[in-house]
């Protein structure tokens, strides 16, 4: 798979502070691709320095294998974290000014808007003022203004930030749909589920360092540590003779059931087998599966230096 972004090498500073040291991160064209990190990691410096809204101080981008230009930010969508919309506006002419700013003609702006107002569920609020716009109801028009001329590639910076959960979802749905046509994604988030319901690879910043990229699951099983729940009726005694290819970490039995229900660590890949034959033989086995950490779980692992 080609890369729609290559950063080689990143550099930021201002005043005082690096933003970014030394980043480089390569995204691959037609994923959709999370920016992760805690505040002031230096995320939105990255999505800056792509847009070339921020101009690094060491370093380049290349968008599609040659150095980024300013033609190539005719073919980038970008919701910025600071939204604004004017007030005063009615919403839908709003929207067409707008839309014409991205190169739109006025008839062909009403007729894909139209089409996005009722997807999103707002055609009733076409005639009303901004002002009058629930925040959430702002992050819609704001969004479908930032994909109306079907770019390449859409970065947003924190965009399920305000929305509810259904509204969210909508999001979601509408950024694997986006990705589905032929669309590249990234986008800053804090929200970890989101981020393993949409995201196809990651990066994960932090103090300015790129500290972790990947394919999401590649990332969550090689961080999985080789621990396993396994359950099983049987004397649960059985767990306890000594085997030396796996170490009890954890074990309940349900008073009512009797399922047994244990954690366990198996050091080597190649005694994952031989393991399931012998639990197998001794006990009633009905499952037994690896525990695979949530992104949440490694976004807290990495931010505190605790992913080995």
């Amino acid at each position: 798979m080609s890369n729609i972004i290559t950063a080689k090498h990143i550099t930021k500073r201002f005043t005082a502070h690096t933003a970014l040291d030394d980043v480089s991160v390569e995204i691959p064209a037609g994923s959709v691709y999370g920016l992760l990190g805690p505040n002031g990691a230096g995320k939105t410096t990255l999505i800056r320095v792509i847009n070339r809204i921020t101009i690094p101080d060491q370093g380049e981008v290349l968008f599609e294998g040659k150095p980024i230009t300013e033609q190539d930010i005719y073919r980038i969508g970008y919701l910025p974290e600071e939204r604004g919309l004017y007030k005063k506006m009615k919403v839908g002419e709003h929207a067409v000014f707008l839309a014409r700013l991205k190169g739109l003609s006025r008839h062909e702006a009403l007729v894909r808007l139209k089409d996005w107002f009722v997807r999103f569920g707002i055609e009733d609020w076409w005639n009303k003022k901004v002002e009058d716009l629930s925040k959430g109801m702002a992050q819609k028009v704001q969004f479908i203004v930032t994909v109306l001329h079907t770019p390449k590639l859409l970065i947003f910076d924190e965009p399920f930030s305000g929305f509810d959960p259904i509204n969210a979802n909508l999001l979601k749905q509408e950024i694997l749909r986006l990705r589905d046509q032929g669309a590249t994604v990234i986008f800053s988030t804090h929200n970890m589920s989101s981020v393993e319901e949409i995201c196809d690879h990651i990066t994960l910043i932090n103090k300015s360092k790129n500290i972790l990229s990947g394919r999401v699951d590649d990332i969550r099983r090689s961080l999985g540590n080789n621990i396993f729940s396994v359950q099983f009726y049987g004397e649960n005694e059985l767990l306890n003779q000594g085997n030396s290819a796996y170490e009890i970490i954890d074990m309940q039995k349900d008073a009512i059931t009797d399922l047994v229900t244990a954690k366990i660590h198996i050091e080597k890949d190649s005694d994952v087998r031989p393991v399931i034959s012998m639990l197998n033989n001794a006990v009633e086995l009905r499952s037994f599966t690896e525990i695979i950490p949530s992104m949440n779980d490694i976004f807290i692992r990495a931010v505190n230096g605790n992913l080995k």
